[in-house]
Formats: C-alpha cells, structure tokens, sequence
C-alpha cells in the first residue's frame, strides 16, 4: 500500500464547478486505510484522516453528531461535516468521523472523463462460497412466505452473502474505479469500516437529502434483473411497472416515508405512481419524495434515523421483520442495509442505504444481497435476483468473466 503523504489539517477544497477531470481527480487520487469517498449525482467528496471520531453512547446519534459539529465549528473549522457509515443495528456503533481534510468537486457524471474506461483488472483465481448457499436461502424464502400466508407479518427482506478470497490482496482503488464507472450517476463509496477493513458499494438507493430546508427522499422497492438483450430488457422493465405484486411491495415502503418524513415536514409531494431507475444490473421501481421543513432546525441525519430502517431492507411491522432476519439470516449484517454519506454542521447532508456492496480485509471480500419477500414471493426468483443483485460486485473484481 501507498504511503500517506501529511496534509495540512482542516483542509477543505472545492474544485470549481464544471472544470473537466475535478471529480475523477478525486476519484483516481482515493488511498484505502486513510480516506474516504464518497459520490453521489450531486457531488464528489474526498476526505482524509480523522480530526475526531463520533462517540458511541445513549444519545440519539443525530445529537451526537450535532454536538461534536458545533465543537469543531466553535474551535475555528469554518465548515465541519462528518463522514461514514451506520449499521443495520441502530444500537451498533456508527463509523463516522469528523475528517482532517476535505476535497469538494461536482458529480461524477458532470465529468466528462468518467466515459473513460476503467483500469483493466486481472482476472483473478477467485473462490466462492456462499452463505448461505442458494437451496437454504430459498428455504428460507418459503418459510417466510408460509409465515406471512399465515397472518405472522406482511414482508420481510432477506439477505445472504458471497464470501470470496483471491491468491493477492484486493486492489480497493481498482475495484472503486470500476464500480464509479459502471453507474457514474448512482452513488459510489468506500470508507474504512474496522482496523483493515473497507467498506465499499455503489448504492442506487437516496434514503435521504437536506439542502436548505428542501428534503427529497427516493425510496426503491420492487425489481427485476436486466438482460443484455434490448427487446427483452425493455420487456421486464413494462413488466415491472405493471406487476401487483412489485407494486404492492413498492407502494408499502412509500407509505412507510411518508408517515416517517410527515412529522418533520409542513408540505409533503408524493408521487402516486412509481417510475423507473436502472442501474447496471437491475430495474428497480422508484418514487422521489420531495418535502419542506416544518423546523429548519431538523438535520439531514435526524430525518434519515427518523426513516432508517425502511421496509425496503427490513420489513413491516419492523420490529417483527427485524427477529425474523435474525431467525433466518445467518450471518451479521453489520453495516449492510445500514446507510453511508455525509452531514455538516448546517444540518445538510446526503444519507444512502447501503446496498450493492461489500466488506474487503486483506484477500477476502464479503458481498452483500437481499430480496424483499412478501406473501406472493416465489423462492426461485427471489434467490435469482440475489444472485443478479451480485453481479454489480462480481464485474467490479473481474470474477463474472
């Protein structure tokens, strides 16, 4: 690994808007153990080091990150943020941290030399092991659908994971170069997450934003895997927006932001039929919620622990989904399906769901799927779209070859 060079503390640069190559500088320039990235359709943000982690204690999160902003800003940071990841788990501790230095430039899709293709990646001896293996998670599938046919809950989102190790240690600035590059208007991430380990994706999923007092929330539920071939592609994305059982699964997770972003907002715009996002990979159907701030006050991460977890990687009631995933799921899920981005000292800020991602410590990455399962799920999709659902990190290492 590279040495890190010193840089000078609290550091913020922003690249003036529209300079060619600015955000995939910051792109080409991240270094794993020390920075971290973070790209979303609005911006580019490089940060390095750590001026001050955020504490873990009985305070709600939000008012610990506020506090430790509004030290930073009283001891002369003209404009602190924090960075990072929280867990699935909203007792877990969160990664987040008030960074040395912060590097600013517009989104990556604005840029034009994100066309350019990534750096090649060698095809590596990769061995797989999932877990748990399809059969058993489409058991688990069933069981759940048994349970909800029987009136036990309404939906329930379950996970597994790909556990891959490679004869070298994982090149992350490659791999984040590939995933950047892929899908150049979703976001992208990579941040340390624990001593030697990386927690890295490129999420379609907006959980929330705060700018000013304009709150915008785009919740994605119910999706369907891309084919290569044009009419075929085109055909499963009209079948999606026309499937009951997708829109019903999707229609749930709206009503869910919508009750949970009501109390913080005095206008609310929700949208009564959902559209299209496509990634790479998947068809995914979305609605963007828009709002105004009731309370200027109210920070971007006070609205996001607010909407976290939603039912479209938990399930409804939440509490109950919440034991059924530890009942099935067999594995801790730690930060997946938790959320990752940034918030300053004025309350805005960019929250993502963490999904299409995975966990890197040395050889071994750890991927990361889920479906969401309701009462008319079949076991045979739901496992395939997992597997689709994969392929976003399988390409980005070179193992789908």
């Amino acid at each position: 690994m590279r040495r890190a060079t010193p840089r000078p503390p609290q550091a913020d640069r922003t690249s003036p808007a529209g300079t060619v190559g600015a955000a995939t500088a910051l792109l080409d320039a991240y270094r794993p153990g020390t920075d971290r990235f973070f790209a979303s359709p609005t911006r580019t943000l490089l940060t390095g080091g750590v001026r001050a982690e955020v504490p873990h204690d009985e305070r709600p999160l939000a008012q610990r990150v506020a506090h430790i902003l509004d030290a930073r800003r009283r001891a002369g940071a003209p404009a602190p943020l924090v960075v990072g990841a929280v867990p699935f788990d909203h007792t877990a501790p969160a990664a987040l941290v008030v960074p040395e230095t912060v590097r600013r430039a517009t989104a990556l899709r604005e840029d034009p030399l994100i066309a350019l293709p990534a750096p090649h990646t060698p095809v590596a001896d990769w061995e797989l092991r999932p877990v748990p293996a399809p059969r058993e998670y489409a058991g688990a599938v069933a069981e759940a659908v048994r349970r909800m046919r029987a009136g036990e809950f309404d939906k329930v989102v379950l996970a597994r994971t790909l556990e891959l190790t490679s004869p070298r240690e994982v090149d992350l600035p490659a791999m984040l170069q590939r995933l950047a590059r892929r899908d150049p208007g979703g976001y992208t991430f990579a941040l340390p997450c624990g001593p030697g380990r990386t927690l890295l994706g490129a999420s379609p999923e907006l959980l929330v934003s705060r700018r000013a007092g304009r709150v915008v929330a785009n919740p994605l539920a119910g999706s369907t895997p891309r084919s290569t071939d044009l009419a075929e592609d085109v055909r499963r994305a009209a079948a999606l927006l026309e499937s009951a059982k997708d829109l019903h699964e999707h229609a749930v997770v709206v009503d869910a932001v919508r009750a949970a972003l009501a109390p913080y907002c005095r206008t609310l715009e929700v949208p009564v039929r959902p559209t299209l996002v496509r990634t790479a990979a998947m068809w995914h159907l979305s609605t963007t919620v828009t709002g105004e701030l009731a309370d200027p006050a109210t920070s971007a991460l006070e609205l996001a622990c607010a909407l976290h977890p939603t039912p479209a990687v938990c399930g409804t009631p939440t509490a109950l989904a919440r034991e059924v995933i530890g009942e099935l799921e067999p594995f801790d899920r730690g930060l997946y399906t938790g959320m990752v981005g940034w918030g300053d000292a004025s309350g805005d800020g960019e929250w993502v769901v963490t999904i299409r991602c995975a966990e890197a410590e040395e050889r071994r990455l750890r991927l990361y799927a889920g479906a969401g399962v309701v009462a008319g799920s079949s076991p045979e999709a739901e496992t395939d779209e997992t597997e689709a659902k994969f392929r976003t990190f399988l390409h980005a290492v070179g193992a789908d070859r």
